[in-house]
């Protein structure tokens, strides 16, 4: 999607340690008429899938998701959540995580109650790298019972194994730019 790719270009910045800051846009302060360009995109590549509810995670992928899921006919998001609540009662599914950009490990809820089995998931994140995120999603789809339509992530970032390992496990990943290399002493990005 050119105009994600440039708007990476124009205000993202490459840090050490393979980090892509794009909280100007993306994932702190966030461009609405961009998410909504980005879930038009979503729906094209993911016609004729029948979705009953998109799954994320919290807490970026929760303000792209809802977006999106206005081009899916309105259906409900849910998200897991990466801290217990005093609200979260009934049973749930649980597992664990590895942020790659906070390096530290989360343990995932969702309400039982919230996913069905049988029920079509779309999967949306804002971004994909090792890929551990998505797995601990997948691994609750999997237990809930639910058939995974596909993935879309804004950015993946290509040249780290997450989405090839996906795709290469039957996925449908569906992302949006996808990041060839980037460099932090030239703050210059490659897409695929």
């Amino acid at each position: 999607m050119k105009e994600l790719e440039d708007r990476i270009r124009r205000d993202g910045i490459v840090r050490e340690g393979n980090v892509l800051k794009v909280d100007n846009f993306l994932n702190h302060q966030c461009d609405v008429a961009l998410y909504d360009h980005m879930g038009a995109e979503w729906a094209r590549l993911f016609a004729g899938k029948r979705i009953d509810k998109i799954l994320t995670i919290e807490a970026s992928g929760i303000g792209i998701a809802c977006v999106a899921a206005t081009h899916f006919g309105g259906v409900p998001v849910v998200f897991a959540r990466k801290t217990e609540s005093k609200n979260m009662d009934g049973d749930q599914y649980r597992t664990n995580i590895t942020s790659y950009t906070k390096g530290r490990e989360y343990q995932v809820i969702v309400a039982k109650r919230f996913l069905n089995a049988g029920e079509h998931v779309l999967i949306i994140d804002d971004f994909m790298a090792m890929g551990c995120a998505m797995n601990g999603l997948l691994e609750i789809c999997d237990e809930a019972g639910v058939i995974v339509e596909g993935i879309g992530i804004a950015i993946e970032k290509g040249f780290q194994p997450g989405g090839a390992e996906l795709r290469s496990r039957g996925y449908q990943v569906e992302s949006l730019a996808v990041v060839k290399s980037m460099d932090a002493a030239t703050g210059e990005i490659e897409f695929a």
